[in-house]
């Protein structure tokens, strides 16, 4: 069966050293399938990250899912960034909603090795809410790329003390799967304990 992802153009991606190790791919899902995912993606109408599992989708949707948990992607992937992730746990969450609060400047977590980002909007007229990759952690407006959240596009980063990334404030629909190359089990474990935790306050919440 062929892969929903674009693995060609994966390969072929060169990863920019600065400010810090990191590559785009404006079309990193399969042309014909892009539309379908985008229609599968859950209904996800709050802020915050969602577990994969405290969500429900459609069936592309849930192909693409299975195709991002492969050796080969894993792989690739890896050696983009010259990390070995065999063995190691990925972690997929899901966003579907954007709040004013959301996209201040920061860096990921020192559990995280690898962060991969796709976005799956239709399209992406608004001038803010797109992701930008920043020189430094105070200064939105000191960055070397604008990341254009549209249908499929890929941006994958490594995990470093000086990844500092955000978007200008946006609200309302912005669907993204983040996908993480985790440093172990327990790092997993608590990940998910926590996007759990706060999918369950949010459903109390109405």
């Amino acid at each position: 069966m062929k892969s929903l992802i674009n693995l060609q153009a994966l390969e072929q991606a060169t990863p920019k050293t600065e400010p810090f190790p990191y590559f785009v791919i404006d079309r990193a899902l399969a042309p014909e399938a892009v539309q379908e995912i985008i229609a599968d993606f859950p209904n996800i109408n709050q802020g915050g990250s969602f577990n994969l599992d405290d969500t429900q989708s459609g069936e592309q949707f849930q192909r693409l899912i299975e195709h991002l948990d492969t050796e080969e992607f894993r792989q690739v992937i890896g050696e983009k960034f010259d990390v070995n992730l065999a063995g190691l746990p990925m972690m997929i969450t899901l966003r579907g909603f954007s709040r004013k609060k959301d996209g201040r400047i920061h860096t990921d977590s020192k559990t995280k090795l690898v962060t991969i980002l796709i976005y799956l909007n239709e399209d992406w007229s608004a001038e803010t809410g797109r992701l930008r990759i920043l020189r430094n952690g105070t200064d939105m407006d000191d960055y070397v790329e604008e990341v254009v959240p549209g249908p499929g596009t890929l941006l994958a980063f490594k995990v470093t003390d000086n990844c500092w990334h955000g978007y200008p404030s946006f609200e309302g629909k912005r669907q993204s799967i983040q996908i993480n190359f985790l440093t172990g089990d327990g790092a997993n474990k608590k990940h998910q304990f926590f996007h759990g935790l706060s999918a369950k306050l949010k459903k109390l919440k109405g």
